[in-house]
């Protein structure tokens, strides 16, 4: 946690204070039942209040479509920062790209999101065609029930593991045999290439950061080396801190970001109940997320009135 005498107002009981400093909390990548979560808009922002958050952003997969739910439904005392986080593809290995404050009505950008939408369905089809040529009894009926009006995903298809008895958990069913980027059932999709994703994302005005870019448990990671080039061509910053990564990659991480001039994030990737991480988690340092919010033009947070 980090303290700043900014925000204020009235602190939730669970948030500590040093010196009479207001302890401020922001966590900049959450999901929503838009995308692959199990919160609905509307609840992720009261949960994250009652969690005592002061800022926490809505970033689904691929889409905006919980934005304007999480605003109409914002507690007071809460910022809601809009973003997303963009499916991502560079030789061969996927990536996320988390995009912040950027203008969701800027065309070349709308339509990268559109296409990507678009192909989730076949390869989740194609995903449980593989599972059911390995001996699973899933249906995609099943996925379909689950996922509900959500950009169905991975997640989804773990859930449904899960409710087989295949996995414990669905963390678990991101391994080799299984969901891994290199599993068994993997099925690619439309990606952006991250480079585009960086140009569109700066021309809608927002501020991208790579997440979770040294997450080895997920599958492969892109070298060291792309993080460098990604950094030369726009950047903005990566996430460090992230239940994904161990303290030694976060160390390297952050050395990294030093060499690059690149911001560093904290943020729990939370998604309900389908995974263990907890809103607030982790966290992003102020002052970083005062500079997100200075390089970002296309869109401005929103202050919670009590919705």
């Amino acid at each position: 946690m980090y303290l700043s005498p900014v925000f204020p107002g009235p602190r939730p009981p669970s948030v500590p204070q040093q010196s009479g400093v207001r302890v401020v909390r922001i966590d900049l990548h959450t999901h929503s039942t838009a995308s692959d979560g199990t919160d609905t808009p509307a609840e992720l922002v009261r949960n994250a209040a009652a969690g005592g958050l002061d800022v926490v952003a809505l970033t689904d997969h691929d889409t905006v479509g919980g934005h304007a739910e999480a605003r109409a439904a914002l507690p007071a005392g809460l910022t809601l920062i809009t973003g997303a986080e963009l499916s991502c593809r560079l030789d061969g290995v996927s990536l996320h790209m988390l995009a912040y404050l950027f203008d969701p009505e800027e065309p070349e950008l709308a339509r990268e999101r559109e296409l990507v939408r678009d192909d989730r369905v076949p390869r989740a089809q194609g995903m449980v065609a593989k599972l059911r040529d390995l001996g699973v009894p899933i249906t995609w009926e099943q996925v379909a029930r689950i996922a509900g009006d959500g950009a169905v995903g991975r997640p989804h298809i773990a859930t449904a593991l899960v409710d087989l008895g295949v996995v414990p958990s669905v963390s678990d069913a991101f391994c080799a045999d299984w969901l891994a980027n290199d599993g068994r059932a993997y099925v690619e999709k439309h990606e952006l290439d991250p480079f585009d994703a960086i140009r569109l994302v700066k021309a809608a005005g927002g501020v991208t950061v790579f997440a979770h870019p040294l997450a080895v448990k997920r599958g492969s990671c892109v070298p060291e080396s792309a993080i460098a080039e990604l950094a030369a061509a726009g950047l903005d910053g990566i996430e460090v801190d992230h239940m994904d990564h161990d303290a030694p990659t976060r160390a390297r991480l952050r050395g990294m970001a030093a060499d690059l001039g690149l911001l560093t994030t904290g943020s729990s990737d939370y998604h309900g109940s389908r995974k263990t991480c907890r809103l607030g988690e982790y966290t992003t340092d102020p002052e970083i997320y005062g500079e997100i919010v200075r390089r970002a033009t296309g869109a401005f947070p929103v202050p919670g009135t009590g919705g």
